[in-house]
């Protein structure tokens, strides 16, 4: 193989081996069901990469109100606020399972996204893709029912609509932590629910897992 040739195969960067294998800059770090991976207010000075379980994400009010604005899944990132000069965590991060993530430190990060194209476009795209979400999310609470904000926070949480097949089984999630992310009271939720499973839009597996069922998106298209 001719040198330019060696060292250009050399230069070769690969997005994926970048937010999976731990070298400089980057350490892989595990957490528990229900641990925190960082505070709100706490230093940031870092990205973090999910590989494996979920996460959410909260935030709590200076009279003490806690609202759950989003739950992540394998193959996204939270904590880049670091990236634009936030100084602080303006949320707090805690694993709903138990989960495998990739902490790339500022500098590191900043850099790689200026030095390599691939990993920049995939970082844009899911910054795009998010930022209609929370779009999305405006409308749904501005405009529409907490019934069907509640569907539509289940079929998110499915991954309806997404691409791949959507999962017919989501994680024990509390009551509570629905009502956060619908913006209603806990009975609310409850009530919802019954109806949901009384018309077969829902069912409860083992472990008191959630089953979500196509039909539910009646609810979310009726108007």
């Amino acid at each position: 193989m001719a040198p330019a040739a060696a060292a250009k195969k050399a230069r070769e960067f690969d997005p994926k081996a970048f937010l999976t294998v731990i070298n400089g800059g980057k350490k892989l770090v595990t957490f528990s069901k229900k641990q925190t991976i960082f505070l709100q207010g706490a230093p940031s000075d870092a990205v973090f990469y999910l590989q494996q379980g979920k996460v959410q994400l909260t935030v709590v009010s200076k009279t003490g109100k806690e609202a759950t604005i989003g739950i992540l899944k394998e193959g996204e990132f939270f904590g880049e606020g670091c990236l634009t000069g936030q100084v602080s965590r303006l949320s707090s991060a805690t694993a709903m399972t138990d989960c495998s993530v990739m902490r790339i430190e500022k500098k590191t990060m900043m850099r790689v996204l200026h030095e390599e194209r691939d990993l920049a476009d995939i970082f844009v795209a899911y910054l795009l893709t998010r930022n209609i979400r929370y779009e999305a999310d405006l409308v749904d609470q501005l405009f529409n029912s907490s019934e069907k904000r509640l569907a539509r926070a289940l079929l998110m949480l499915a991954h309806f609509g997404k691409e791949g097949a959507p999962e017919a089984v989501i994680p024990k999630i509390s009551q509570e932590t629905l009502a956060e992310m619908v913006g209603t009271t806990r009975s609310r939720i409850c009530f919802f629910m019954n109806r949901f499973r009384k018309l077969g839009f829902i069912g409860y597996g083992k472990a008191s897992t959630l089953e979500v069922h196509s039909s539910l998106l009646n609810v979310v298209l009726h108007d």
